[in-house]
Formats: structure tokens, sequence, C-alpha cells
């Protein structure tokens, strides 16, 4: 067997190095292409070093641009490596321009395609990554779903449940694995000045809050308010938020803002914080694995399973509900059962590729 991982965010890189790390201790046949869709390979580099995962064997470095120009680019440049390396299987993860970029220039060649973390919905047509998701879904044929909730919902599209391996997350994987790299580096909340459980967390980037004035003052006073029920709020801002902070003349009061962290020094905040309000859907997953509370600044979710244990609740865009949201969740921390799986999902999927292809 020959597969080719394809990855091109940091979100992604996270979520398939255990895949990857199990890919290394079997010394299996596989190869990295990365995009290149963030930002730039050479600030994704930091990851791959910092996770002590192998260099990605062939680099797109795409860029941003438009989705079109985005996906566009990815096409041309992933056919031709694909062309080249004749895999029996192709690798995606998530909802990116680089799965479905990926899963289509598989597709289109022949080459069967896996997708991690299948099945996922917001029903929310106008997110990008909903299309991407449901286009990649569609496209697969090993549609590795992390939950049964998942998997209903692929059969529920017409997918056949043959194509269909509930295996956890492997954001479970991740976290647990990471953690662990995490205790040898830096102290991160020493280097802030901060105390465990004295701060709230706020990450910020989905194109439908920051590039909306409204909705990104609506989260801005959301958290000064939280702020002023005596917490420090941290915020690591996004690149795009910045910038739309400034084009917009929003300041905000009293926040901690901080430049953009790794990975790993996210992972200590992250899990010493009291509470995190994100609209990231991997922020979601990792707070309620790491049982802490979290208030998600959308108006929906593709990750309900952390609604339904009580980790997560909605609070959208108004600033008055996310800080009762807040009130609320304070005192729920660690008080639910983590629902994605028992940290092996990353073992899981290369087993059942190697029954298929083996």
């Amino acid at each position: 067997m020959k597969f080719s991982i394809i990855l091109g965010t940091r979100p992604e890189i996270i979520k398939l190095s255990p895949i990857i790390r199990v890919c290394e201790r079997l010394s299996l046949d596989y190869f990295i292409l990365h995009t290149g869709q963030h930002y730039s390979y050479t600030m994704d580099q930091v990851f791959f070093e910092q996770l002590e995962l192998p260099e990605a064997k062939y680099n797109l470095d795409v860029g941003s641009g438009t989705h079109a120009e985005q996906t566009g680019k990815m096409l041309i440049g992933i056919e031709k490596v694909l062309q080249k390396e004749d895999p029996d299987v192709v690798l995606v993860e998530g909802d990116t321009n680089t799965v479905l970029a990926g899963a289509l220039a598989a597709v289109k060649l022949g080459i069967s395609v896996g997708h991690v973390e299948a099945g996922l919905r917001s029903y929310d047509r106008g997110m990008p990554e909903e299309i991407n998701r449901i286009l990649a879904d569609h496209s697969s044929d090993y549609l590795f779903a992390p939950t049964e909730k998942s998997k209903q919902i692929l059969l529920g599209e017409g997918i056949s449940e043959e194509k269909i391996f509930v295996t956890g997350n492997t954001v479970v994987d991740a976290v647990f694995q990471n953690s662990e790299i995490s205790k040898s580096k830096r102290n991160v909340l020493d280097y802030l000045g901060l105390n465990g459980s004295e701060y709230v967390l706020a990450t910020v980037h989905r194109q439908e809050n920051v590039d909306n004035e409204r909705r990104l003052r609506g989260i801005v006073e959301g958290l000064e308010k939280t702020r002023e029920l005596g917490f420090d709020v941290v915020y690591p801002v996004h690149p795009r938020a910045r910038k739309r902070l400034k084009t917009f003349g929003v300041k905000p009061n009293g926040l901690r803002l901080v430049e953009p962290l790794d990975y790993l020094s996210f992972l200590q905040l992250e899990s010493n914080a009291r509470l995190v309000l994100t609209d990231s859907g991997g922020v979601q997953e990792e707070a309620c694995i790491l049982g802490v509370p979290c208030v998600t600044l959308r108006d929906n979710t593709e990750r309900p399973e952390t609604l339904e244990v009580g980790a997560n609740v909605l609070a959208g865009t108004n600033p008055c509900e996310i800080v009762d949201k807040v009130k609320l969740m304070l005192d729920h921390r660690d008080s639910w059962e983590n629902p994605f799986g028992d940290g092996d999902a990353g073992g899981r999927i290369v087993r059942l590729l190697m029954e298929k292809f083996v």
C-alpha cells in the first residue's frame, strides 16, 4: 500500500499528526503533500518541528487568494504530484479548500479517497467549509466518521454504509500526544504572567464573524463584558481578525491581546483556562476533551456532540447573550464524558486501510 496525506492548514497538521506517527512507527510507504494554504510553508514548518513530524515531501506553496484561485492552483499542483507518485489512496482531513482540491484531484484520477472527520454538518450553506465537507464526503471511498452521529448523517445523505467507519476523532489522539510533548516546552502561563483558572481564552477567526462588522463588534463587546466578571480575557489575535479590527475601527478595551501562539503553547493556555470562547470547530473539540467549558461564538456548530454532553453552548454574537452564556458555563468544568473516542482513531484509520490494500 502506498498512500498520500494531503494537508495545507495548521488544524490539518494537528489532526493528521497521529496518522503520520502511526505511518512512521510502522514504516509504511506514504508521503505528505503540503498545499501551503495557510499563509506560508515557512510558518507551518514550525508546527512540523514542534510536533516532531517528518517534513512534507512536496510543497505547493499556493498561499492566499479567492476560493476559486486557491482551489484551482491546488487542483493543478496536486494532480501533477499524484500522477507522478501514483498512490493507492489519498487521505484528506476536515473541510478546507485543501480537502476539496485533494479529494477532487484524486477521484478524477481514479485514486481512492479517505476522508478523515467525515459526516460533520452545520447545515449552514453560507459557510464555505460546509460546501467543502459535503463535496469531500460524496467524493470519498472511505469515510472515517468521528462519532455514531456523524455516521447517521452520512447514511441520511444516501452514502453506502460499507464506506463508513466510526473511528473516533484524531483530535483526541492529538491532544493526548501533543500535551505530552508540550510538557517539555516553555510554560506559556509564566511567560504571559497568568494564573491557572483565573483567565478565559478567546479565539475568533471565521470569515462570517471577522468580515462582518456588526458580528465582530458584538463579539468584542461580549469579551469586554466577560472581563467585567473579574477574569483576564486572553485573546491571541488571528491576522485576518487584526486586519478587520483596524479596518472597522474597533479598539478592544481591557482585553489581553497577544500574537498568535504556537500550538503547544496554545494547548497549555487552553487546558488551564477557566473557560474558552471561540468560533473554531477544533477548539470546541479540544476544550471538550480537556474538560474546559466552551462558549461558541456562532449560531450553529458541526460539533453537536459537545452541546449534548454539556461541554459547550452556542451564544452567537450578541454581547448580552455571550455574557449570559459565560455565566452559565463557568461552573461546568470537567463535568462530562468525552464523546470523541479513546485516542486511537489514527491507529484505527491506518489499520482499516491496511486491511483494504495489503
